[in-house]
């Protein structure tokens, strides 16, 4: 099987610290990270942290062996008010030396629709082109939500037409928000993914349960064959139960079991 970078996103330990992640992700011997800048959620790393700081993280990172491929930026991109929250985190990317941003589109409503068709979530897409040339970044556009399928986010990757946005697929969010299977919802995009999210799914298609991977049922073999010729990097990003998990151990331990899995099939 084909190797690629696979990453821990940090958002796996949504509510412990980033220092947390990275003590749990050296451990696991993983040399790649995806880091969280989502305001209100996931706050890891910020545009609004001092620079000592930032430069205190970057300096960790490289005393510990693991190299940011990409950063979690999520923003509404379809919410004027909020592209200036994605800027200053295209920003902070490019300081950590990611390749990648990540955002789900957002919820699109304009004017009097009830909502925006993907041409016109394109149009104002191509208002960010700039931006990321500017940083040196691909932005990954993430299945989510309303524009939960990989079918959907090429029909608006194209529409932008430039090699600054790709899709992220997330091999979960298909299931929970549409009941689409990862494994068909790819077969026609694979070629054309740039990012991915590996995330199982336990549970009933509609429940908020991912666990570690192998945890569920996401056929990751598959998935991976499918991805045959196409070397996009990956982060695995474990969200648990609506619940959350009970302790750090229990995400340590996730963490582990994610990464023995990925080498048990040949992944990693």
């Amino acid at each position: 099987m084909q190797k690629r970078i696979i990453a821990i996103n940090s958002n796996t330990y949504h509510g412990f610290s980033l220092d947390d992640a990275l003590e749990g992700i050296k451990a696991a011997g993983f040399h790649h990270i995806e880091l969280t800048a989502t305001k209100g959620w996931t706050e890891h790393v910020f545009p609004n942290m001092s620079f000592e700081e930032l430069w205190r993280i970057k300096d960790k990172l490289h005393d510990y062996e693991i190299e940011p491929i990409s950063m979690s930026g999520h923003c509404n991109l379809m919410d004027q008010e909020r592209i200036t929250d994605f800027i200053a985190n295209m920003r902070l990317a490019n300081f950590f030396g990611c390749t990648y941003i990540t955002s789900s589109v957002g919820e699109a409503h304009i004017k009097d629709k009830a909502h925006a068709s993907n041409l016109e979530v394109a149009e104002h897409l191509k208002r960010l082109l700039p931006h990321l040339e500017k940083y040196d970044l691909i932005l990954g556009l993430e299945n989510h939500g309303e524009h939960s399928t990989c079918a959907i986010i090429e029909e608006i990757v194209d529409a932008v037409g430039s090699e600054c946005v790709k899709i992220n697929f997330d091999t979960a969010n298909g299931i929970l928000y549409a009941g689409k299977e990862p494994v068909e919802d790819m077969r026609s995009c694979a070629a054309k993914i740039g990012h991915l999210h590996l995330k199982d799914k336990a549970g009933a298609d509609n429940e908020w349960n991912f666990p570690a991977l192998g945890d569920g049922h996401v056929d990751f073999p598959t998935i991976f064959r499918l991805l045959e010729g196409n070397d996009a990097p990956a982060s695995i990003e474990i969200e648990f139960t609506s619940e959350g998990p009970g302790s750090l151990a229990e995400v340590d331990e996730a963490v582990r079991k994610s990464g023995e899995y990925l080498r048990r099939i040949g992944a990693l």
